[in-house]
């Protein structure tokens, strides 16, 4: 009857119910229950429910219940908290489904690492544990997996795989649905792939040769376009092939890459040069109606390919161990050390990964004017070893 007569008064007030319930009257009227209580030294409160949804006789045996709990260890705020989660969760525990929630659960990835990671899955491991329930899946089993995709000489896959797999694993672990990661045992078991360095010129002389190739490529202007653009920017491939026309603000010469589409899950910014600049004013008459900046040769639905810059390099007669579309990285990371650039610049405009948080921080904030100069001079920079090697050019500066 008190709780049914409770007024609203200028500023909130409480209603004592025994043993830590109390009824919690607001000036808006409204009453919520609730439970004060101890926890490893500190005063906490459980929220109960609203009245009268919840009557004084529920919210008792929720504070029962809540009671017994702390007398078990259990902290009835953490549990009630744990209760929510796993009511969300699939109640289908097999292999896949698990799977499949994990990532989606994955907002911080790109785009492209989690296509990837389901494209590993949904051909290296749901064939085999798809279908089992995860508790009953045995290290050998994970192990039989990746001996499949590791007979067929694909060492760095079958790394890739195990990783992605203890991660749905822990995922399982952390939801309640696992009591542990069987393929934490698995290390040293499998073989481990040499470390991979793409194929670079740093050479300046052979540089100039290269950018002196690439404009004499004969190919399609959009891959001659791309070929042309990618040493400006150094961005990694992917980036660079899936470049949509809207993260362009050419009249501030920068683009703008959003964090799904980053390796590390970070938006990234790009000065551009007035060359860079020059490439998209010239490309985008011919592609700047459609999404993408290097559409498919195929359709202009779909980015270009990833091995259209690779195969361009090929044509000019760059093989495999002379330059790749990633090794532009490499040579303007180089070069740009030898030109005296400063190791935060290089690395920001690389768009490497910064362990230590407020010197990340520092990086994203205050390194851009220097980037904007440093990716001016590296375009100009290109353009002197172009026509070093021409005696009937004169260079200037």
């Amino acid at each position: 009857m008190a709780a049914r007569n409770a007024k609203a008064k200028d500023k909130p007030y409480k209603l004592a119910a025994g043993a830590g319930l109390y009824l919690h009257v607001m000036p808006n009227g409204a009453r919520y229950w609730r439970m004060k209580y101890r926890w490893d030294g500190k005063e906490k409160l459980l929220a109960i429910g609203v009245y009268p949804e919840v009557s004084l006789k529920e919210a008792g045996e929720a504070r029962d219940q809540a009671r017994a709990k702390l007398r078990a260890g259990h902290d009835p705020s953490e549990h009630k908290q744990l209760s929510k989660l796993t009511s969300k969760l699939s109640v289908d525990t097999r292999f896949q489904a698990i799977a499949v929630e994990w990532l989606e659960s994955r907002g911080d990835l790109a785009q492209s690492t989690r296509e990837k990671a389901a494209w590993m899955l949904e051909t290296y491991a749901f064939p085999w544990l798809g279908k089992r329930q995860i508790h009953e899946i045995s290290t050998a089993e994970v192990l039989a997996v990746l001996r499949r995709l590791e007979a067929q000489e694909k060492i760095e896959s079958t790394q890739r795989l195990r990783q992605i797999c203890g991660q749905v694993f822990r995922y399982a672990v952390a939801t309640g649905r696992l009591d542990r990661d069987p393929t934490s045992a698995l290390r040293g078991a499998l073989k481990t792939a040499k470390n991979r360095h793409y194929a670079s010129i740093t050479d300046p002389a052979k540089v100039g040769e290269l950018m002196r190739a690439i404009d004499g490529y004969t190919g399609q202007l959009v891959t001659q376009c791309a070929l042309r653009f990618a040493p400006l920017v150094f961005t990694r491939p992917g980036e660079l092939r899936k470049a949509e026309w809207e993260e362009f603000d050419l009249a501030a010469k920068q683009w703008n890459i959003p964090a799904t589409k980053m390796k590390m899950g970070v938006a990234h910014v790009v000065p551009l040069s007035k060359q860079a600049v020059a490439v998209l004013e010239e490309l985008r008459p011919v592609t700047g109606n459609g999404r993408y900046v290097f559409p498919s040769v195929r359709s202009s639905r779909d980015p270009m390919s990833e091995n259209t810059v690779n195969a361009a390099l090929r044509r000019l007669g760059y093989g495999t161990d002379d330059m790749t579309g990633h090794g532009f990285r490499s040579m303007a990371s180089t070069l740009l050390h030898e030109m005296g650039w400063t190791s935060d610049a290089i690395e920001r405009q690389l768009a490497h990964s910064e362990r230590n948080p407020i010197k990340a921080a520092y990086n994203r904030a205050e390194h851009l004017p220097e980037r904007r100069k440093m990716m001016q001079a590296w375009a100009d920079y290109l353009d002197k070893l172009k026509v070093k090697g021409q005696p009937h050019l004169k260079l200037v500066g």
